[in-house]
This record gives C-alpha cells, structure tokens and sequence, in this order.
C-alpha cells in the first residue's frame, strides 16, 4: 500500500506538469494596450486639408513592438463628395517594450471633407494586433467653425530695442539675436488672426532641459514653466484679432528677466525649484487655445539666457 501511494504522490506532479504546459500552449499571445490617444491639437479630433495633423499615443507591447499604424477610413453610413482613405505607419519604435508615439504629419491636399474612423493598429512582435477606433472630422480651411493663425510675434527689449525674435507670414524676419539678458525687460507682442467665441493665449519660457515643450495650454506642467504672459477674450461673435496690446493706451505686457515671480493669473508663480533661473538654452512659446470650439495652435523657438 506504502509503494502505490508513494508511486502516486511521483505520477500526480507529472500529470500537473502535463497539464499545465498543455494551458500555456493554449494561451494567446499578450495583447499590446494603448492609454494616452490623442487625435489632433488638444485631442480635438479635427484635421484640416493640407496642414499638419497631431497624434498620440502611449503603448506598452504584449512582448515588443513590431509597428505602429494609422488608418484614416470612410465611416459607415457616412456620403463623401469622392473616394479617399489614408493611412501611415511608423517602423521606429520595432523591437521596444513600450514607447510614447508623438507624431505630425500633413493632412493630404487631396482628402475630401467628411467624418472618418480613425484607426490605430498596433502590431506585437508576438503575432498580437490591437485596434483601436476614434473619430475624425476633416475640413477644408474655409470651412472651419474658426481658423485662428498666429500672424504677428514681436520680442525685443524695451531698453535697448534689441531685437529678440520676430516671425510673421510662416517665417522669421528682421535680424533677431536670440538671446536674453538678466534684468532685461523685454516685450513679446504678437497678433493671432480669426478668433472667435472664447480663449487664452499664453507666453511661457522654459528651459531646454527640462524636456517639456507642451502643444496645449492644458498640457502645461507649471512646475517647470515660467509665465511670461495671458490674454484672454471672452463673447467675440464675429472674427477678429487678438493681441496683447492695449490700442488704447499703447500699454504693453513686460516682463522682468530675473523676476522672483511669473505673470501666471490669477496668482503669480514663483520662479524657484526647477524653473529658477540660470544660464542656457529656453523654448520660448506661444500658445493658443479657443475653447468655444476646441481649436489650438502653438508655436517655439529657441533663446539662450545670458547671466
């Protein structure tokens, strides 16, 4: 009786192994996930006919990556005025476990304005494909609900009349330097064309270093953003400029280079911790957000600070 249990409790351990191996061979292969999604500017889900379109995503692979695609498909049940699909993919990011995809890219000449599944494919290394669907909305240019453009950005320091950096029409013009000075007080003025309903437009200097240069007045970390300057406008019906300047009185937003606190509203941030300030290379940004309806823009370029 001692031998047949004791060749039992040898044969049960096998019969699990069996079984078990058997379970692992049955399983799928792990699914890669997607969090983050962004479709265009502040995840507005809106492209325009021949400008660049903005997309994320942060991915973690079953076991690696092998490809990232998208898929700009007509939508069931949707009319379009002629035949058009899209897609793109990026090979890049073959081979890691995860990876935040952040790309631009131009919305063709030739797409046809309507209402698209945009599809996001993620293809594992292990055989495993995710798929995930959103909406987007395409536009001709005229055809926007409000199409603000950054027209006008004028830098320089009030003192000397240096000129800091200017940019209108797509492109930098004047001779600019680049460069600030501590103690320097310098303006940054600019026109942005077209706006309606409600926004903000927002000035913000931040160190190369730091690696953050948000797209989005809400993707702002103000723990690493200095406040250079916010306008706001409130019940515009018709389209209109914005600028900061008061025409009125000519009065213009300064802004003390050096300064212990940032021009945040309502409550001034001080500039400490990992903003304080130091020699080096900034983003100098411009931001504009249009909540009535959810549009965006943004633009940067690179200073250096001088002690």
């Amino acid at each position: 009786m001692k031998t047949i249990l004791k060749n039992l409790l040898l044969i049960i351990p096998l019969i699990c192994l069996l079984f078990s191996s058997c379970e692992r061979d049955d399983l799928e292969p792990l699914s890669p996930t997607i969090d983050n999604v962004e479709v265009g500017l502040s995840n507005n889900e809106i492209g325009v006919i021949g400008r660049d379109f903005h997309f994320n995503a942060e991915i973690l692979a079953g076991e690696k990556i092998d490809l990232v695609q998208i898929k700009i498909e007509p939508k069931d049940g949707e009319t379009y005025d002629s035949p058009w699909s899209f897609e793109m993919s990026w090979d890049k990011f073959k081979g890691v476990k995860n990876a935040t995809v952040h790309e631009h890219f131009n919305i063709p000449d030739e797409a046809v304005e309507g209402v698209y599944d945009f599809i996001i494919v993620v293809s594992d290394e292990n055989g495993a494909v995710l798929e995930e669907i959103r909406s987007i909305t395409i536009y001709l240019p005229d055809n926007l609900p409000v199409d603000p453009i950054l027209s006008i950005i004028s830098t320089y320091d009030t003192k000397t009349s240096r000129s800091i950096y200017k940019y209108s029409g797509g492109q930098v013009f004047g001779d600019p330097d680049y460069t600030l000075y501590m103690d320097d007080l310098p303006r940054a003025n600019f026109f942005v064309a077209g706006i309606k309903g409600e926004g903000q437009f927002y000035v913000v200097l931040i160190k190369k270093e730091l690696n953050h240069k948000p797209e989005s007045i809400d993707a702002i970390d103000y723990s690493k953003t200095i406040i250079w300057d916010i306008e706001k406008h409130t019940g515009v019906e018709e389209a209109q400029d914005l600028a900061n300047i008061n025409f009125d009185t000519e009065a213009y937003p300064d802004f003390l280079i050096g300064a212990e606190f940032d021009n945040n509203e309502p409550t001034p941030n001080p500039i400490s911790g990992l903003k304080a300030w130091e020699a080096g290379q900034y983003y100098l940004g411009f931001l504009y957000e249009n909540t009535s309806y959810n549009m965006s823009l943004f633009h940067y370029t690179e200073v250096t600070l001088e002690m």
